[in-house]
């Protein structure tokens, strides 16, 4: 069964750690506003399994931005990353069977 939630505020505390926490269970389908006004979308997750072990991350200098959430883009088999506040739309299927 694929769900969908539209326009939610993902940027607040409430908003984060519900999508971080689905993008640890399911695939997800984020819609989001890139810098230049265009929209993308992007099918991506954070399940540990499908992410390939030269991919795992091996942890950074970087200092973490609680803005953005760098999550794994299953197609492109890359990490990329997108803005709490620019997401428009998610879309996902309970139990990860559907897509």
């Amino acid at each position: 069964m694929k769900k969908s939630k539209e326009k939610q505020d993902f940027a607040t505390p409430e908003g984060k750690k519900w999508l971080t926490g689905l993008l640890r269970d399911e695939e997800v389908t984020v819609f989001f506003e890139k810098k230049d006004g265009s929209m993308r979308e992007m099918h991506c997750t954070l399940i540990e399994n499908k992410i390939p072990s030269e991919k795992k991350p091996l942890g950074s200098g970087k200092s973490k931005n609680d803005e953005v959430l760098p999550v794994f883009d299953v197609e492109k088999q890359e990490w990329r990353s997108f803005r709490f506040d620019s997401v428009r739309k998610i879309e996902f299927s309970l139990g990860g069977n559907e897509k």
